[in-house]
């Protein structure tokens, strides 16, 4: 299960990049139903298929191009949906030997309500507000699944180390720790501020908002662009439809988005260079160098991708890595928590017994 539990981890991301790919090339309305594409497996290609196809869609014509990334999307998110049903199934085999399988079923569940979310985003004419929960679904279902991997690597390793000889008696765990156990707030408030940031940044695909401003540092040359529109920027409550391919918000209204996106990623810049400084100093063990390495690096490059985008003018190659850089910056936070939190372990298990033998002295006193 660890191996496809792994695949299904890159087929997400894989996943995640096709949808960037599709918004970003404008061919999210390339198939106008679902799940075919014009009553076709397909996209169609011939002159007779195209000829019916037109007939049964005579508002959006055949465009073979903007036809096959949708379906590519599609049959991808369609593969993972049945690789996570499996490993759902697999694990519900598998429980009496204490196989994590609550946690399968729910991303089982969830990938159907994600499904239902990508039909929305076709016949809802890319309602941003879909559009947007549907992009935070993609990355929701990649960071479950993640976890998934991680619990069945330890279960897997803890199998083998049982089943072969016993594992040696850990080292104190107040010398791994020392003040990092602190530092779990912090960590958790740099993992809300990711999870902000990239629903910002999926506000502003949805409303067509990244090529609002132009140039850097400033914004149409001015550091706070005047008459920037707020209250139309993030109105969640737009009417659905007719079509929001290409956006129906104003500039001003667009303009407040980027703005308030450039603003977000200077937060998580700052935030994550204070934390990650803060747990290089307190990591005695060095448990946590891995992975505070691994946050830096992929901040960095996310970083570098987004100012890339304004200077080149949203590059389709540079727009999908900066979504694909996003997802790996959101996978290297959950890894630091999960290693973390697995450092601090032998030390709530110690103090709890500690607390359950004091509390049992009590009791017989």
């Amino acid at each position: 299960m660890v191996n496809w539990a792994t695949f299904s981890v890159v087929l997400a991301v894989v996943v995640i990049m096709l949808g960037a790919w599709t918004r970003l090339s404008d061919s999210g309305l390339g198939c106008p139903d679902w799940p075919g594409c014009y009553g076709f497996i397909t996209v169609p290609q011939s002159e007779s298929h195209i000829a019916i196809a037109n007939a049964r869609f005579p508002d959006a014509p055949v465009d073979v191009a903007k036809g096959w990334p949708e379906m590519i999307h599609r049959y991808a998110a369609a593969t993972l949906g049945l690789v996570v049903f499996g490993l759902a199934a697999s694990a519900v085999r598998r429980r009496r030997s204490g196989v994590p399988f609550k946690l399968p079923l729910f991303i089982a569940g969830f990938i159907l309500l994600q499904g239902a979310f990508g039909m929305w985003t076709v016949t809802l004419k890319l309602w941003p507000q879909v559009v947007a929960l549907h992009l935070l679904g993609g990355f929701t279902t990649l960071s479950l699944l993640t976890l998934l991997m991680l619990r069945l690597r330890k279960f897997s390793a803890h199998r083998g180390s049982t089943e072969t000889s016993p594992s040696p008696a850990p080292p104190n765990p107040v010398d791994l720790t020392g003040n990092l156990a602190g530092l779990r707030p912090w960590i958790f408030g740099g993992l809300f501020l990711i999870i902000m940031q990239i629903a910002l940044g999926a506000w502003t695909a949805s409303n067509y908002a990244a090529i609002a401003c132009t140039d850097l540092p400033t914004c149409q040359g001015q550091w706070w662009p005047e008459g920037m529109d707020f209250q139309h920027g993030f109105d969640i409550t737009q009417h659905v439809g007719p079509n929001y391919l290409g956006g129906q918000l104003t500039g001003a209204g667009r303009v407040a988005i980027h703005v308030t996106h450039r603003a977000g990623a200077m937060v998580v810049l700052l935030y994550f260079a204070f934390l990650l400084s803060l747990i290089w100093r307190r990591d005695k063990s060095r448990a946590l160098r891995g992975p505070v390495r691994l946050v830096a690096v992929a901040l960095a490059a996310q970083i570098t991708l987004g100012l890339a985008n304004v200077l080149f003018y949203i590059p389709l190659p540079i727009a999908v890595a900066h979504n694909a850089m996003g997802a790996g910056l959101l996978l290297s936070v959950i890894y630091l928590i999960w290693r973390h939190y697995q450092l601090l372990l032998p030390q709530a298990k110690a103090e709890a017994a500690i607390q359950t033998k004091t509390m049992h002295k009590e009791v017989t006193a």
